[in-house]
């Protein structure tokens, strides 16, 4: 099957698989395909790759292979690390995280209210970031775990994890913190965090989807989520994705390689596309604090007009962006980050999120600053929200946004009937 051309903005949401690591994944589907369980020779040296991958993941966070555990994505080690810190300390039901969490945490605490748990969802400043005194007021002597993400998923504000870590310790609290989005962007040392818990996924930097991991530190109670075997030193029960496993190693070595051209190439990519954005089209803001951010993302709001909209419209180009976390696509709700931020719900609705990758060029984000103009401009003169429309005083403005929701439902419904006959 043909695939047209396409330019890709939507880095946080996936990468594109490195061929260094379908090169070293590929013998693990075909050549060793043995259980690394199993107590004979074939089984045994897939053992021995599966643990050079653990400790290519481990230098990865300067941290030691015993204190690597393999799980299916994020979700689960955000979900694992929260689940442990509650079943060690039973007398403990009280949890703190932040507003702006990814939906593996939000959704989770939610859940756990429902369970007898208590959730303290911290919230943000308009520019995305944090009141550590605030954070500080909110343990109480029942908190069992405080997580908080590294960096923000959908505007790339950076929290200070090293210092928040720093307040649990003094409280006798365990830390976790989601750095999903960090390998390749910022240098990782667990040892310098402080934290007990970390999560990463292998997905976001150039491996493929379903594998993740969980640092757990040293002489740290942990209680498994996933109970079965004696997979992963009893820590997960499963077998292990094997190939997945080889891949994460592969791609933690390219991530620590490419951090200095994430840190300078891809960030003064970013930061034109950023400038001349906010500069050429009226009416448009940043999201989020400016630094500390990390180096790929930017995410701004367009006055006037909804971010599905103008994904459609970009998608007909060729161009990949997106209105948030892809665990969200589909909603039209507007994103709960951006709203923890103090945006107004049809401010956030017209928000779209652009993150960059090692692959991307010059030439790429020439492409999106021809084509992106056009696209607001076409969007603007049609629509109703928009004060300027010039039949701006017969629209009942929010009856005319809950049509174009109404509309722009039925075209995303008709888009994804098309793909699956596809």
């Amino acid at each position: 099957m043909s695939q047209r051309k396409f330019y890709y903005f939507d880095n946080n949401a996936t990468t594109r698989v490195a061929p260094e690591v379908v090169a070293a994944m590929l013998p693990f589907l075909s050549e060793y395909w043995g259980n690394p369980s199993s107590a004979y020779a074939f089984g045994n040296q897939v053992h021995q790759h599966v643990e050079k991958a653990r400790a290519q993941v481990a230098a990865l966070i300067h941290a030691d292979p015993k204190e690597v555990t393999f799980t299916s994505c994020g979700t689960e080690s955000n979900n694992a690390a929260i689940h442990s810190a509650l079943a060690t300390h039973p007398g403990k039901k009280h949890i703190i995280t932040t507003a702006v969490e990814h939906s593996a945490n939000i959704n989770y605490g939610q859940y756990l209210q429902k369970h007898g748990h208590e959730v303290t969802y911290l919230p943000v400043e308009s520019d995305g970031s944090l009141d550590l005194h605030l954070l500080d007021k909110s343990i109480r002597p029942d908190t069992a775990v405080v997580s908080v993400m590294w960096a923000n998923n959908e505007t790339g504000v950076i929290f200070p994890i090293e210092e928040i870590a720093a307040i649990c310790r003094s409280k006798g609290v365990l830390c976790h913190t989601d750095a999903v989005q960090t390998p390749g962007k910022l240098p990782i040392d667990v040892k310098a965090l402080g934290v007990d818990f970390l999560s990463l996924s292998a997905h976001k930097l150039h491996a493929p989807k379903g594998v993740g991991m969980l640092y757990v530190k040293k002489r740290t109670k942990f209680q498994p989520y996933i109970i079965g075997g004696h997979q992963e030193r009893g820590r997960r029960g499963g077998t292990e994705n094997v190939a997945g496993i080889i891949a994460f190693g592969e791609a933690a070595e390219l991530a620590m390689a490419k951090l200095e051209d994430e840190n300078t190439r891809v960030r003064a990519l970013r930061d034109r596309l950023e400038q001349t954005i906010l500069t050429t089209i009226p009416n448009t803001i940043r999201n989020g604090a400016k630094e500390p951010r990390l180096p790929n993302t930017t995410n701004i709001a367009f006055e006037f007009v909804e971010a599905e909209a103008v994904l459609l419209l970009l998608d007909q180009a060729g161009i990949c962006a997106s209105s948030g976390s892809a665990c969200t696509t589909g909603s039209l709700d507007p994103s709960h980050v951006l709203t923890a931020m103090g945006l107004s719900p049809m401010r956030a609705r017209g928000c779209v999120r652009f993150s960059l990758g090692i692959y991307n060029t010059n030439e790429e984000v020439d492409y999106l600053l021809k084509h992106l103009p056009p696209v607001i401009a076409k969007l603007r003169s049609i629509s109703p929200l928009n004060p300027g429309h010039r039949d701006n005083d017969q629209y009942d403005i929010e009856g005319a946004r809950v049509k174009h929701e109404r509309d722009l439902a039925e075209a995303l419904a008709e888009k994804d009937g098309d793909a699956v006959s596809a």
